[in-house]
């Protein structure tokens, strides 16, 4: 039936080490939209736009997403990747126009990721294709809202560096408690890790580690970015 064929995970069944290189993802309709995104980044001639192509690849084509059904960890880089660094590429190639509706881009884009970070849900997406995509989609679009309101046109540099502080505030608080849980949480993350040298309760720790630290190195550079095109503004106005 039709219907069976959605309830699975995207990306295959958890691999063992020795076979995780084995595991590219070569699914057609993921293999062209990702082309036709190229295409239009090509001809945008968006250097940025294209970086976002190939962090979507490594996310998405690569062994990655294999090990993603594995290891939460590896689930929480593949996020990372979506909302921390192929998001804010897109958004460098395609920046808003106007400054406003900051505040609900950042109230949608957190919602969006602790909700989907919840057992119930997160195991559902893990189950199930259509679910899996709602998350991929959801994650992506909301994280691009997010970063888009930060380069807008005529956003003022305290405003953005406000806006990358409770970015990155909010998901290393979410990094942070899954850290310190007490027990594992996903149990769709429930005997996988065994194979990889990890307890559940280990590869979640480590997980929420790199969600509430290395996450955040993304954030830390556009900041800098900012900090310095607003220096730059503020010396071009005194002189």
């Amino acid at each position: 039936m039709l219907s069976d064929a959605w309830i699975r995970t995207y990306c295959g069944p958890a691999p063992l080490p020795e076979s995780l290189w084995l595991r590219w993802n070569f699914d057609p309709l993921l293999l062209t939209t990702l082309l036709l995104l190229f295409v239009v980044v090509l001809r945008a001639r968006s250097g940025h736009g294209m970086l976002a192509v190939g962090v979507l690849v490594l996310a998405f084509v690569s062994p990655l997403c294999a090990l993603s059904s594995a290891l939460f960890s590896a689930r929480v880089v593949h996020h990372v990747l979506l909302v921390a660094v192929a998001a804010p590429l897109l958004a460098c190639a395609w920046p808003a126009r106007r400054a406003g509706g900051a505040m609900l881009a950042f109230a949608v884009s957190t919602v969006v990721l602790w909700l989907w970070h919840l057992p119930v849900a997160y195991d559902l997406a893990l189950s199930h294709v259509g679910v899996y995509w709602l998350m991929q989609i959801s994650l992506l679009g909301s994280a691009l809202w997010f970063w888009r309101a930060v380069f807008a046109q005529g956003r003022s540099p305290v405003e953005a560096l406000t806006l990358l502080i409770a970015g990155f505030a909010q998901m290393g608080l979410l990094g942070a408690l899954l850290t310190f849980a007490p027990e594992a949480l996903y149990a769709a993350h429930a005997l996988a890790p065994l194979n990889w040298g990890f307890s559940p309760l280990t590869d979640q720790q480590l997980g929420g580690v790199l969600m509430w630290v290395p996450a955040g190195l993304p954030y830390a550079i556009a900041a800098g970015a900012v900090a310095r095109r607003g220096w730059a503004t503020l010396r071009a106005g005194a002189t």
